[in-house]
């Protein structure tokens, strides 16, 4: 291909996601450094956090610089210690498990459900032992997990709920807000989620009991948040801790995708039922299989998957659209039968249902940019597969 042909093809492709700014992102960063206040929980990272306790039932919100440091901070409000087990998904991101191995806990992988891809609750009587602390389900594509039975199963083990909810800000469930029924939520920013800030993420904490630690681990283990506020004449370290705390700057790029959220809710909620409807007459005839919403579930909107009958296809597919310029890709390898998986004793078939979607999974380009022309030519090139 000549120099100038591939510069075409680049121009003309459609990435998988595409980051872009949808209000006042430039503006507010500017504001921020001008007001001299770059580090982190200055006027904006403030601002960020009211607007999630709004849309989270008045939880107590701290932004940190990645969904991951916040499951890590559950981690640390849980005590989590050598010898606990948490229950997760197998198929989900590795922070939903690293963060509390990284805490000494052994993670016990539980399958998912074949419609949602979510912690299929009615295998957790089974998993949980004596030693279960925690269970951290995760809503995936923004749909929520059966949270009802989940947290009914984990007061019944005297275990936590943490939801790792990454996917699902402006979920709901039975009409509230995915992220207020554990103890605790992660948040994600990344620049692949709805609203994002380049690397970002917050806890959500719905239990009193852990918000006034939380404010303290989150600042290295000192009380230096209370020291800004004026409570106290010095800081001091207090207990552990890191740093969680991102810049203004991030703050500042975030709150301008929040004042945004309804705009960006409703393009990715149209964009999801477009693919949907031209994709559903197609599916049926190739056996694949489109997103499943139950009736009681608001999704986010936050990813488009198509399952297909076997890995051959979706490898078939995901090269076919790559001929036409589009980048669709796969998701998650299951945790159980990766290296640091089978330490904790994972091994092939724990976890069938994840083992078969893993294989089969492709997820289509879906951003709040995306323009109708770019997603026809995606339609199209899956129709003609």
């Amino acid at each position: 291909m000549s120099t100038a042909a591939e510069s075409l093809a680049i121009a003309s492709s459609i990435p998988f996601n595409r980051p872009s700014l949808i209000g006042n992102e430039m503006e507010y960063v500017h504001d921020a450094i001008a007001r001299g206040h770059l580090s982190g929980d200055g006027v904006y990272s403030r601002r960020c956090e009211a607007v999630l306790s709004q849309l989270l039932n008045d939880a107590r919100v701290l932004l940190t610089t990645s969904c991951t440091h916040a499951l890590e901070m559950a981690a640390l409000l849980l005590d989590i210690r050598p010898g606990d087990e948490v229950i997760v998904p197998s198929f989900t991101f590795v922070s939903t498990a690293n963060a509390f191995v990284l805490r000494g806990a052994r993670p016990v992988f539980a399958d998912i459900r074949p419609d949602t891809l979510n912690l299929d609750e009615r295998l957790l009587a089974e998993a949980i032992t004596e030693r279960t602390r925690a269970i951290v389900p995760v809503h995936y594509a923004g749909v929520g997990c059966a949270m009802d039975a989940i947290v009914r199963i984990a007061q019944r083990a005297g275990a936590e709920v943490v939801e790792d909810n990454a996917h699902g800000l402006f979920g709901t469930y039975d009409s509230r807000p995915l992220g207020t029924f554990g103890a605790m939520s992660a948040l994600s920013f990344h620049e692949t989620k709805n609203v994002f800030c380049g690397e970002g993420g917050a806890l959500a904490i719905n239990d009193p009991r852990f918000a006034a630690r939380a404010e303290v681990l989150r600042e290295k283990g000192t009380d230096r948040s209370r020291f800004f506020r004026g409570e106290v004449d010095k800081y001091t370290w207090l207990d552990v801790g890191s740093s969680y705390v991102p810049s203004d700057l991030l703050a500042a790029f975030l709150l301008a995708q929040l004042e945004r959220h309804e705009r960006i809710q409703a393009e990715r909620q149209r964009l999801w039922l477009r693919y949907r409807n031209a994709l559903a007459e197609w599916a049926a005839a190739r056996g694949a299989e489109l997103p499943h919403v139950p009736e009681r579930c608001g999704s986010s909107h936050h990813l488009f998957r198509i399952l297909m009958p076997s890995l051959g296809e979706r490898q078939a597919l995901i090269a076919h659209l790559r001929r036409r310029h589009i980048q669709a890709i796969f998701h998650y390898l299951p945790l159980h039968l990766s290296p640091m998986g089978a330490q904790f004793g994972g091994r092939p078939g724990q976890c069938p249902v994840a083992e078969s979607v893993s294989e089969r999974i492709v997820r289509l380009p879906l951003f709040t940019t995306l323009t109708a022309d770019e997603q026809t030519r995606v339609i199209d090139a899956v129709l003609d597969f």
